[in-house]
Formats: C-alpha cells, structure tokens, sequence
C-alpha cells in the first residue's frame, strides 16, 4: 500500500509525503518485544502503522484502515489463540504475517493457521526476524508511490542485473549440451575446485578492502554449488555470511534471485525456525558449463 509520513513544515503545518513504504502492524505484549519488532521492521525497510499487545490484535486491526503486514510476538499460549482468527482473516485478504514464538506459547504454535501468507517462528534470532519481514514484503510490482524512491535505482539495478546473471546461466547450459570436444577431456568440476575458487575471493580482502569487490550473487552462488555437489543444505543464515555484505544486503538479493528462479526456498520440516536455499537445476547446470568452460581457458577461475 501506499504509506504517508508527515514533517514539520515551514509555517508550523506538517507536510505530507508519500512513498513506497511498506505499513507494518506490529503486535507484542512488553516493550522488549516491541522495540525487537521495530528494530526488524526498520531493518527490512517497513513503517510501523500501529502497536499493541496480541491479545488487543482484533480492536487493533479494527481500527486501521489498511495495513500490508502483521509482525507478531507471542509468548502466552491464551494470546495465540487469540490472535489465530486474526491471522486468518488477514491471510485471507492478501496480508502477510510474521509470528515469532516464544516461551510457553511454542508449544501451542500448532493452533495458528496453516496459510502460506503466516510464517512461524519459534524462539527466532534477530536475523531470522529480518528474514522473515523480508519474505512478508509485497512484491516490488504492487506498489504505487507519488514520489520517486531513493532506493529504486538500486532496486532495479538488482533487478536487471539478477535478470542477466539468469540468461548467462542458461545460455552456458544451453551451449555445453551442444557442445561436441573431440579428442580433449571434459574438466573436472567438484566440491574442491569450487571452494578452491571461494577461497581465492575470499583471499582479496587480505590485500584491499573488501567492498571493492562485494559480489554477493555470485558468491552466493558459489556457495550454493559447492553445498549441493557435498550435497549439504545451506540455510538462509549461512548463505548471508557467505555473501560476504551486510545481512540486509544479503537478504534482498536471496530475493530477488528466487524471485528469478535460480535460488529455490526449501522449509525445514523438523524446524519452523528455519528456511534453506538451493540451486534451482537451471542455475546449476550454467554454473556447471560455466566452470568447465573456464578452466578449458584457465586453470585459476575467481
């Protein structure tokens, strides 16, 4: 939705501004809570809308006009059940929600609604919330500003940029099923060889400082493929340290790049708190033809 923010103006009078902002309602019973959710919130670029315990979630929502997600903290089971008819509602209208569990009320987790707009956390760290509000963004698409944002050049830089990284790939794959080598071997490609290049990016920030050569999506897809010939998961918190950029950063790419169908989300089963990420089948076999392509050229691959 479109959110409104006011400043004092130069006669006294706020001045109103719209922006592409996301509204946030955010629901937790004590102020460490609260102030955990606004840290999160301003973190994953929402504006809070309004604040109050879950067991006032229904007077709340009754009382704003439009909001595009609910971050929820809950530590008493009565609070949850109370807040589950909430949730649905707000699922059915489109809402997504983020529900962090705590305390007591983990065990109770079951009575919320089983929706793919409501995730679950239980006993959650600060970057699985920050992850968590991300995924409850509404879709850059949706929104309608009056202002231009600051952020959207960036944005669609990321954008453009992930969209071109995703044609690489699979014109690569493309040209090595095509490709006919008479009389040479086909270069190996391994678990070794891809931590071996990980390694020697990595080994730059000895010498220089580290953002001049942030890269996030490709490490990210290093990592992945590395972890998927060890046929190893790799969570969403482990590949932000892989990316080697702050977690905001790397939580917008994660985005955009399952946006574009190179990364897949996968649930643990044994453990709502947690999402892994791997490689879709089309980005690893560009990443395969690429690497073999490479070291037909040379040996040292960064």
């Amino acid at each position: 939705m479109r959110s409104l923010e006011t400043k004092p103006g130069r006669y006294g009078f706020e001045t109103v501004r719209y922006g592409a902002v996301s509204s946030l309602l955010l629901l937790a019973r004590d102020g460490a809570g609260r102030e955990r959710g606004r840290t999160s919130a301003a973190a994953a670029g929402f504006r809070i809308i309004a604040e109050a315990a879950p067991a006032e979630a229904a007077q709340t929502v009754a009382g704003v006009a439009a909001f595009d997600a609910i971050f929820a903290e809950v530590e008493d089971r009565h609070d949850l059940v109370r807040l589950a008819s909430v949730l649905d509602e707000a699922a059915q209208r489109g809402c997504r929600a983020l529900v962090a569990v705590r305390g007591a009320a983990a065990a109770s987790a079951g009575a919320l609604p089983s929706s793919p707009a409501i995730r679950v956390v239980v006993e959650p760290t600060g970057l699985d919330l920050l992850e968590g509000l991300h995924a409850a963004s509404p879709p850059q698409s949706l929104r309608f500003h009056d202002v231009k944002n600051a952020d959207s050049p960036r944005l669609q830089q990321l954008s453009a940029e992930v969209g071109r990284i995703a044609n690489i790939l699979a014109s690569l794959s493309e040209e090595e099923k095509a490709e006919e080598v008479s009389g040479q071997p086909r270069p190996r490609v391994d678990a070794a060889l891809v931590r071996a290049i990980i390694r020697a990016r990595r080994l730059r920030d000895h010498y220089f400082r580290s953002e001049l050569f942030a890269d996030p999506a490709w490490d990210m897809l290093l990592d992945l493929y590395a972890a998927r010939l060890d046929r190893q998961r790799v969570a969403v918190s482990s590949l932000c340290i892989a990316a080697a950029v702050p977690a905001t950063t790397a939580l917008r790419w994660i985005k955009s790049l399952t946006d574009q169908r190179l990364f897949v989300r996968i649930a643990d089963p044994q453990d709502g708190r947690r999402v892994f990420i791997e490689l879709s089948d089309e980005a690893a076999a560009g990443l395969e033809a690429y690497l073999v392509a490479a070291q037909r050229i040379s040996p040292i691959i960064l």
